[in-house]
């Protein structure tokens, strides 16, 4: 697997963790909404640049 699609899973963990964070401290919604969004894109991104025929 490249670095770039370990850093990006790492960052949509890094940002899953912060919107449970913020879920926590009971921030506004609409910024909870836009970590899980983040996370997920991250986590689309890795899985997207994978070379899955090498």
């Amino acid at each position: 697997m490249p670095w770039w699609s370990t850093l990006l899973l790492a960052l949509g963990g890094i940002l899953l963790g912060g919107a449970w964070s913020l879920h926590r401290q009971q921030a506004p919604v609409w910024t909870r909404i836009a970590f899980v969004i983040l996370a997920v894109m991250a986590v689309i991104a890795a899985f997207f640049t994978i070379p899955w025929a090498e």
